[in-house]
């Protein structure tokens, strides 16, 4: 009877001591945690577009036939789906839209979501992240992705030595070693998981939560996918640039890239101001669609320089042991067996996708508020890519 009542005052103890970041996130997002209209109630800043804006045009041979073509989607199920199929919930506010040759060729949309829709593309963030800190090295403000991030966080020195030998390569290929988890299922056993991500996701000061951060091991020797590295990557940049992470986005590659539409980034306060580098960027399907268009032409907008060529094969090239890289996907990561002409995606929760496949010119954009749970979007997308004329 004591260890039950002992166990129960600790469990009452956590969830006291929790309830901060649980509250506030409850109150942001409800029961059911964030969706992609969330932004809404966060604080956020805005990441400005210029005076150009760029267009898809729309394709004068539409590919109707797509939706002709059937897929299975994954065990235990195994359903055999149509393309429109594979997509459909009737709960879901969604889109997808396919680029070919830099011309829509196909969009669909359910409920009242559109291509303009502003919506959050969560850890969809950590890929630009990824390309704004590419652009960091090329302009010389980060010498090298091997320097460690206490040579522009030096207040983590007298944390831990190990702090010295985290390096910024191992930040964006999730080597951290930090002991963090995005552990999102509520329950007692998992209570002090769950509050590290609220915090993340909701705390008002992102610095003292890294500052009160352990290793779990050595970092390069361990991969883990866990949200907080590339929140450190975000303050290494801005400290690194002297600039706030929505202006330096803004210029570096809103306005370049001629966004139709200003994006937004989360905050964790108007008296800190760090961005929420991991999964805060909310913006619309065909501005998304452009980062997808640099890659495709390796890093060149119109035949202006954004970022190096040198960044984009580091980011895309990827080897049998490493489907994660740089903060991008392979699609062996997914999919065992991989088609002729292999693509590379970004993905975040509720499956927001963007899927880059270079052999073919094809550009692929899923966004929708809920999980479709019928199919896996990134393999739908490469099996799609393998068939393309």
């Amino acid at each position: 009877m004591f260890r039950i009542i002992r166990t129960c005052l600790f469990a009452f103890s956590a969830i006291v001591l929790s309830s901060c970041a649980m509250v506030r996130g409850y109150r942001a997002d409800g029961l059911y945690g964030p969706n992609i209209f969330s932004f809404e109630n966060h604080v956020h800043d805005t990441i400005a577009n210029g005076e150009q804006s760029f267009h898809f045009p729309v394709s004068g041979s539409e590919a109707g036939w797509i939706d002709t073509l059937h897929f299975y989607s994954e065990p235990p199920r195994c359903v055999n789906l149509s393309f429109p199929e594979a997509f459909k919930d009737a709960s879901t506010r969604q889109g997808v839209m396919i680029i070919h040759n830099d011309s829509i060729v196909y969009e669909k949309y359910w409920g009242d979501f559109s291509s303009d829709h502003l919506a959050t593309i969560f850890s969809v963030s950590k890929s630009i992240t990824s390309l704004l800190c590419g652009i960091a090295v090329d302009e010389g403000y980060i010498e090298s992705i091997d320097d460690p991030v206490t040579k522009y966080l030096p207040e983590l020195k007298r944390k831990d030595p190990r702090w010295g030998r985290l390096t910024i390569r191992y930040l964006l290929c999730m080597f951290s070693g930090l002991d963090f988890d995005d552990e999102y299922e509520f329950n007692i056993k998992e209570l002090k998981k769950v509050n590290a991500i609220a915090r993340l996701n909701y705390g008002h000061n992102l610095m003292r939560q890294i500052r009160g951060l352990k290793f779990r091991c050595e970092p390069g020797t361990e991969f883990r996918y866990e949200s907080m590295t590339t929140a450190i990557l975000g303050m290494v940049i801005e400290r690194a640039t002297g600039k706030r992470y929505s202006d330096y986005l803004s210029e570096k590659v809103w306005k370049p890239l001629q966004m139709e539409s200003v994006a937004l980034v989360n905050i964790d306060s108007r008296k800190h101001h760090a961005a929420h580098a991991f999964g805060g960027i909310t913006c619309t399907m065909k501005d998304l669609a452009k980062i997808g268009r640099l890659y495709l032409n390796k890093g060149l907008w119109d035949g202006k320089r954004v970022v190096s060529e040198e960044w984009i094969h580091l980011t895309t090239d990827f080897y049998p042991e490493s489907c994660y890289n740089y903060s991008w996907y392979d699609v062996r990561f997914e999919r065992q067996k991989t088609g002729q002409y292999p693509g590379f995606y970004a993905i975040g929760i509720c499956n927001q996708v963007l899927y880059v496949n270079p052999h073919k010119n094809l550009i692929m954009v899923r966004i929708g508020k809920h999980n479709n749970g019928q199919a896996n979007i990134p393999v739908v997308f490469e099996r799609l890519s393998d068939i393309w004329p």
